[in-house]
């Protein structure tokens, strides 16, 4: 690995590599300096970067990131590109089967109805975006334990209105807001407390019965290796008496 992308935080080996900027900022400079055998990026990524990359004849490689079965494609096709295919073997086998673990814990219990919201404008609920039907974090909610209730949409992402989510009546609030962006609001009444935040809505089930839970932890938001982490997580918060900590 010779450079990252300005948002790379895993493995902490990385924090000592050269940053190449990030979706809309990439230093096409630095990274040809670079000299880069391949150049890794996702689905999302590349209608905004691939075909500079392409005129300067580097090689890349685009991996699927919106289903839990992409993850597993794209550590094949990590594997197979830099020549560890045995590695990516391993990984997925072994991933697959802590998923498995957590879906048979998880399995014939009732199922509270979940909704998992991406993004929202920090220390408010102003600009709600929430993972779709289909979408890799309503997977795991399904595999956790959970009855994803988001809607569908044409990309996993929407945005809802405050509104649409009171009449959803969600019984867990799964917030992720500070996984995508790290709150920059630390003080005054837009202080980011999810707690104190969520507060504004008491009708929703999930809030009067204490049962909106932050996630801090930015490997959530990637689709990865980590998906087994992830679900293990949502699991121990939707059926507590099943996964003791």
């Amino acid at each position: 690995m010779v450079a990252v992308s300005d948002y790379c935080s895993f493995p902490p080996e990385v924090e000592g590599l050269p940053r190449v900027g990030g979706w809309l900022n990439a230093n096409l400079e630095k990274v040809t300096a670079l000299r880069p055998d391949l150049i890794i990026m996702t689905d999302d990524q590349a209608p905004l970067v691939k075909d500079r990359l392409d005129l300067l004849g580097l090689r890349t490689l685009v991996i699927p990131s919106q289903t839990i079965e992409d993850v597993f494609r794209a550590i094949r096709e990590i594997g197979r590109a830099v020549g560890n295919d045995q590695e990516a073997e391993g990984l997925e086998a072994g991933t697959r089967a802590e998923l498995a673990a957590i879906r048979g814990k998880a399995s014939g219990r009732v199922r509270p109805k979940v909704l998992c919201v991406v993004d929202r404008l920090p220390g408010t609920l102003r600009d709600l975006y929430v993972a779709t039907q289909g979408s890799y974090l309503t997977e795991l909610i399904d595999i956790a334990g959970g009855d994803p209730i988001a809607p569908s949409g044409a990309a996993n992402y929407v945005r809802l209105t405050t509104e649409a989510l009171v009449s959803l009546d969600p019984e867990v609030i799964l917030d992720l807001a500070q996984a995508v962006t790290p709150p920059a609001i630390v003080a005054g009444p837009l202080r980011e407390e999810a707690a104190a935040v969520w507060a504004d809505l008491p009708r929703v089930r999930a809030v009067r019965q204490g049962r909106v839970y932050a996630f801090r932890d930015r490997t959530v938001v990637h689709p990865s290796q980590f998906v087994s982490e992830t679900a293990r997580h949502m699991a121990m918060l939707l059926h507590p008496e099943a996964f003791p900590k």
